[in-house]
């Protein structure tokens, strides 16, 4: 067994803390990587404060992890030592089903495994996360990461890259394509680099006058703010694709009704509560609700590689690990710009 340190919680009052616990042996396919950079999700607050129900104790939260290869099983194709990695919210599924074969693992039928507050498939072993100094895991389930780009700012990829790229790309945005990016989070601000690089013309809706610098600076080319009733019915049928990264609880019918014939609102935010909606704004210029979980293991690979070729990376903020704690509370406040990033170098 191979041990490991880490921040753990032990129930959904508890802050998080020291946590030492083992990691399996390598097996053939096992890659293990020694963490540099662990992305901090709002999902982890979430699952470490039970709030989505079924959580699992101890936790170690984590899921947007990269780190060097610093050792790999006998039949390991893709990694060597020393290789830059990347693990992020899934680490294995059942692998047999329609959407596995496919590899959009993150759908499988038997349901996916999580990196962490889950059990693995021989549902005994609790999963383990990445604020962690190591972890192991089946290289179809660990990507490469380039070297010339910053390995803090590429952690957050592994999710709210990933998150926001997928259904950009199955809406396939193109040049000229008119979206629009509502919330400028973790997600939102992803989604604007993404929908950028891919030659959009890009506007970011916000409540919020001060994100407009910010969308700017992030390559943005239009900012609405949604408050503005005369602005927002000024772009009514205007967007091909808006891509929703609001997590707090609001009605998609603002939304709906920017979007023009067939267009498409892009679901990734998880309000807490229901969000309504009016079927009417639906009908009219048959306009379509998708929502979008993640991305499977080759197009989370192709993210990675398009990331590299346009320089595209999170923006964050680098903590020591024992700052976490407050970071959850400043999480709660959406004081971030835009995504916290633990280095592992001060797990100690």
């Amino acid at each position: 067994m191979i041990p490991v340190k880490a921040y753990a919680t032990q129930s959904p009052r508890s802050d998080l803390a020291p946590f030492n616990f083992e990691r399996r042996d390598l097996r053939p396919h096992d890659v293990l990587v020694d963490i540099l950079f662990s992305g901090v999700c709002h999902s982890d607050l979430h699952q470490a404060r039970d709030e989505w129900g079924d959580s699992i104790y101890p936790m170690v939260p984590g899921h947007e992890i990269v780190g060097k290869v610093a050792k790999a099983g006998s039949d390991v194709k893709k990694f060597k030592e020393g290789d830059t990695a990347g693990v992020g919210v899934m680490i294995d599924s059942c692998r047999v089903c329609k959407p596995c074969i496919e590899y959009m693992e993150q759908y499988c039928a038997e349901g996916m495994t999580g990196t962490y507050n889950g059990y693995e498939r021989d549902k005994v072993t609790v999963a383990q996360g990445g604020y962690s100094n190591r972890i192991v895991c089946d290289e179809r389930w660990v990507y490469s990461v380039s070297d010339k780009l910053d390995p803090a700012g590429v952690a957050p990829l592994l999710c709210a890259g990933i998150t926001t790229y997928s259904p950009l790309k199955y809406a396939n945005i193109k040049p000229g394509t008119k979206v629009a990016v509502a919330g400028l989070g973790g997600l939102g601000h992803m989604g604007v680099k993404f929908a950028v690089a891919m030659g959009a013309e890009v506007t970011l809706l916000s409540t919020s006058p001060s994100k407009k610098n910010d969308a700017k600076q992030l390559g943005a080319h239009h900012f609405i703010l949604s408050t503005d009733e005369e602005s927002m019915k000024k772009h009514e049928s205007h967007f091909d694709v808006v891509l929703d990264a609001v997590s707090g609880n609001h009605n998609y019918e603002i939304y709906l009704k920017l979007l023009g014939i067939q267009g498409k609102l892009l679901v990734v935010g998880l309000p807490a509560e229901q969000p309504a909606l009016n079927p009417f704004e639906l009908i009219k210029n048959r306009r379509c609700i998708i929502g979008s979980m993640i991305g499977g293991t080759r197009e989370t690979q192709e993210m990675l590689d398009f990331c590299a070729e346009k320089n595209i990376i999170s923006q964050v903020e680098v903590i020591p690990m024992n700052y976490i704690n407050e970071a959850y509370g400043r999480m709660l406040k959406n004081d971030v710009k835009y995504r916290f990033v633990i280095d592992i170098a001060s797990l100690k």
